[in-house]
């Protein structure tokens, strides 16, 4: 593949992803909310769920949605091997994103139609159980091939940094339009058309089809060299092989599940606990890329292991101080004190972004490097099936238990913060145990 070098292409590579993480966002943060009721406030009803009553069975739901997801992340694994096994006239990574993106649109859409109105019905459920399954695997291959560029479009381990660093500040762009404007929307109009109104900004993800420069390889590499093609079993042991990746691998999905826990929950607990979500993710968000230079200057002072403790105990202490929060009454005070957790949760939310695509795509290329084998897709895979897991607990069950119990009286909803920050404080406690040759990556000597 051609390689970028140019600082504003490889910014500009960086943003392909917006559009399509900004409908993943809608699938998992409002549309699988909106089904419904529960945890919503009375005012928020009318327009941030379907049509203002349950349209899913929540037993039943809740083992869709944790397929969905461990789906998501089973599925990884095949669909990685196929990008990194393509070969076409047009490359392997084209073509790859052009087959997950046609089902992910047409899957999303189908989501918003609703086959029986009248109510929670098993019907219901099972259709969108089942929509949600395709939009996941279609968003799969779609990403992991993207991600598996970051290995590729780029030479060195300071630009694909800066394509990290720089997609996190991408990603806090389309959380700002998620988490802030989208929220805004929907204090006049239903989630289904706000849905309708984001889907445009899907068309971000033609910017790598016109800026991957791939060789034909059914004919080899520009080299006149067959490029090695691992089948999908070997494939996998080579990337279970590496012990680092594996260890990450653990402290990543406990990661995975506090943020995810928040993140997806955030809609329901905002609208319980009376904090203003709109404040609390513009302040959370905005500081990010300041917030960035930060933990950056940590990595080449300390290493990476030192700069990630620091991210994961400020989102810890943030989850906390908002669970604490929550308990005021409403009034000026808690106003204040809202927007203060979300200052001191935006030292780490950034960080906790850059890090998937920074570390699978530089333990690729070194590997790589020792042995010729080109498989970063498999790396993206595996830490999405490890991711798929951990989500999948999180908003599969967990939320939908706190969501199922939730009353006048119980108030379960509450306590998403502080199970939020259990995930993260384990995350932290593995870090310990990381390989030397992770926790020093970007350390200056």
């Amino acid at each position: 593949m051609k390689k970028i070098s140019k600082k504003r292409q490889i910014m500009l590579y960086a943003a392909a992803g917006l559009g399509i993480n900004m409908l993943n966002i809608m699938m998992g943060s409002y549309l699988c909310s909106a089904l419904l009721i529960g945890g919503f406030g009375e005012k928020a009803i009318p327009f941030q769920t379907y049509l203002g009553k349950d349209l899913i069975v929540p037993a039943v739901w809740a083992v869709f949605a944790l397929a969905a997801k461990i789906l998501d992340g089973i599925i990884d694994i095949p669909m990685a091997s196929f990008t990194d096994g393509l070969r076409t006239r047009f490359g392997r990574r084209r073509p790859a994103i052009v087959i997950g993106l046609i089902p992910l649109l047409i899957s999303y859409l189908l989501f918003l139609v609703i086959p029986d109105p009248s109510g929670a019905t098993l019907l219901n459920t099972v259709y969108y159980g089942l929509v949600l399954c395709v939009f996941y695997c279609a968003y799969t291959l779609t990403m992991v091939t993207y991600y598996a560029t970051y290995t590729e479009i780029v030479e060195t381990e300071r630009e694909r940094n800066l394509l990290a660093n720089t997609k996190s500040v991408f990603d806090i762009i389309y959380f700002i339009v998620g988490y802030v404007a989208v929220r805004m929307l929907l204090n006049g109009l239903n989630i289904r058309l706000v849905a309708l109104i984001v889907l445009p900004l899907s068309l971000t993800m033609l910017i790598p089809l016109f800026m991957i420069k791939e060789p034909d390889l059914r004919r080899g590499t520009a080299q006149g060299e067959k490029e090695p093609k691992l089948s999908l079993v070997k494939s996998l042991s080579c990337t279970l092989k590496n012990r680092t990746f594996v260890i990450w691998m653990v402290a990543y999905s406990f990661m995975t599940f506090g943020v995810q826990l928040f993140l997806a929950g955030i809609n329901e607990y905002f609208s319980y606990v009376g904090m203003s979500m709109i404040l609390v993710m513009v302040s959370a968000f905005l500081p990010v890329p300041l917030t960035l230079l930060i933990y950056n200057r940590i990595i080449r002072k300390r290493g990476f292991g030192a700069a990630f403790r620091y991210v994961l105990i400020t989102f810890t202490a943030g989850m906390l101080y908002m669970f604490a929060v929550s308990f005021l009454s409403q009034g000026t005070l808690k106003t204040v004190l809202s927007v203060t957790t979300g200052l001191v949760s935006s030292f780490a939310i950034g960080a906790l972004f850059a890090v998937a695509y920074s570390i699978p795509s530089q333990l690729a290329a070194e590997e790589e490097k020792k042995t010729g084998v080109a498989n970063s897709a498999m790396y993206f895979a595996v830490q999405g099936l490890f991711a798929g897991i951990a989500t999948g607990i999180a908003t599969g069950v967990v939320l939908t238990a706190l969501k199922g119990s939730e009353d006048a009286a119980s108030g379960a909803i509450r306590y998403l913060t502080l199970i939020s920050a259990i995930g993260t404080v384990v995350s932290f406690l593995l870090t310990f145990i990381l390989p030397k040759s992770l926790t020093r990556m970007g350390k200056e000597k």
